[in-house]
């Protein structure tokens, strides 16, 4: 991956909320600490929300299928292994937004990344279908991990899940932001998304830890839905 490579060592930046005498390194303490009670609630209102927005969103669904099949004629649906909660791989569903086999192409344009750290971002990526513009400006291509959440892979509200390799490549420290499960949406997804450098991101995540709460996951849930209208850092 571009960038520094990271050794096994916990190095913690100095998160821009707390100063520099602020120990970071005890994510999975924080949150240990969270209820029981919270907890349940959280996975609770991930199975109806996601089950009613299935429902609601089957329109869109079909829509976004047709097109991606009328385009080239290829498969709808995408797969791919992403790290889970404690580093724990799982198979992550989007509607297909490349051309079909472009996960091939990935290691000859790792040169043109323009993510820093361990993530993959690129604005005018050439794998990127007509289809596939419109449904990433939206987001509509996330979608299908409301059936990760319903499995129990992700959460609706949770850091965004990266690559498994990418994963792997990142520091004790960075590991941190899968002490829980990953999310369809995030501080990182309300603030920017592409726009926010790997350093950062990492710290937004690791915000999320310290702040779960109920209270805090309906404020995400609430503010995702102009974010994704805005678009920005969509891509």
């Amino acid at each position: 991956m571009q960038g520094s490579v990271m050794t096994d060592a916990i190095v913690q930046p100095i998160p821009k909320r707390m100063g520099a005498n602020y120990n970071r390194n005890h994510m999975r303490e924080v949150y240990q600490k969270k209820s029981a009670a919270y907890k349940w609630v959280k996975r609770a209102m991930d199975i109806s929300l996601s089950c009613a927005a299935l429902l609601v969103l089957s329109p869109v669904f079909l829509a976004t299928a047709a097109a991606i099949k009328l385009e080239d004629h290829g498969p709808v649906f995408f797969t791919q292994p992403r790290a889970g909660k404690d580093m724990k791989a799982f198979k992550i569903y989007k509607f297909r937004s490349m051309y079909v086999n472009a996960d091939a192409r990935i290691s000859e344009m790792m040169e043109q990344n323009e993510q820093t750290g361990h993530a993959f971002k690129i604005k005018n990526d050439p794998r990127i279908t007509k289809v596939g513009k419109v449904i990433r400006r939206f987001s509509i291509d996330e979608l299908p991990q409301l059936i990760n959440i319903i499995k129990g892979d992700m959460s609706i509200v949770g850091p965004r899940p990266i690559l498994t390799f990418q994963m792997e490549e990142c520091s004790q420290y960075e590991k941190q932001r899968l002490i829980v499960q990953p999310g369809l949406t995030c501080y990182w997804q309300i603030s920017g998304r592409a726009n926010i450098k790997w350093e950062e991101w990492v710290e937004l995540d690791l915000d999320y830890i310290e702040d779960m709460s109920l209270w805090t996951d309906i404020k995400m849930i609430a503010r995702t839905i102009p974010a994704v209208m805005d678009s920005d850092g969509a891509y």
